[in-house]
């Protein structure tokens, strides 16, 4: 694949899709916090190992007073419960993807000389670190009905587990259920356990869900929508961060 920039990206916060409104990104970061050192007297360098796993995600954003779908609307609310964020490196299917279960720290605005007005956000992650994975959606997908998805081939089955985040930007109906299925062949796909999102009967909103890192995730995954009572909107996005190592925790 060859080299890209950022154009064309998304950044979807608690279900709602603020890129119209932001300007850049200036950190997407994670791995460990700190270090400890833990170097023998036998050693003739440094040994260290890494501590707890931390991520953050710092962006700018326009002022936009809009009532209901602006990031000032769903920003200056200066929420104390975690959000979650959605970082889209692209929005085609299989596009790496950012995502963050956070607190936001802050909403500084800033008025420049020449009339600008910005502002600053930090989310600093809660319980998780950043994690890195691959769209499931062509950004964000709109079904009328229970879908199957495309699929998206992810080069080989592993088993270190899964986990998978959510964005539910619109819904229009009784309830709808976002399920990841997996297979081997790229025809015949099920559904994988553990990976089938808490029913959905309102937007916005967004999810994080995980199994063991002991489970196998086959070559093929998708994302896949059902229906007990019936839905005429969804529109959505997946992103699923599928282990390449064994032993991930958190």
């Amino acid at each position: 694949m060859a080299k890209q920039g950022g154009l064309g990206d998304n950044l979807y916060v608690a279900g709602v899709n603020l890129s119209g409104d932001i300007g850049a990104l200036g950190n997407i970061g994670g791995g460990p916090a700190s270090t400890q050192d833990v170097t023998g007297i036998d050693k003739s360098a440094f040994e260290r190992i890494g501590l707890l796993r931390d991520g953050r995600i710092e962006y700018s954003a326009y002022f936009n007073p809009a009532l209901t779908g602006s990031a000032h609307a769903v920003l200056s609310a200066l929420p104390t419960t975690d959000v979650i964020l959605t970082y889209c490196r692209g929005t085609t299917l299989g596009s790496p993807a950012a995502c963050l279960n956070a607190k936001q720290a802050n909403y500084d605005g800033t008025r420049g000389q020449d009339g600008s007005f910005t502002f600053a956000v930090q989310a600093q992650a809660n319980g998780y670190g950043l994690e890195w994975g691959n769209l499931l959606t062509a950004g964000l997908r709109t079904d009328g009905a229970a879908t199957n998805g495309t699929s998206f081939d992810t080069a080989a089955a592993l088993s270190f587990g899964a986990q998978a985040y959510l964005q539910v930007s619109a819904f229009t109906g009784t309830d709808a259920t976002v399920k990841i299925q997996d297979s081997a062949d790229n025809t015949t796909f099920a559904d994988v356990a553990g990976l089938s999102f808490t029913q959905i009967t309102a937007a916005p909103g967004a999810q994080r869900i995980a199994v063991a890192n002991t489970t196998t995730i086959r070559r093929y995954v998708r994302a896949v929508t059902a229906t007990t009572g019936g839905f005429t909107v969804l529109t959505f996005a997946v992103v699923i961060n599928k282990n390449t190592i064994a032993g991930v925790t958190f």
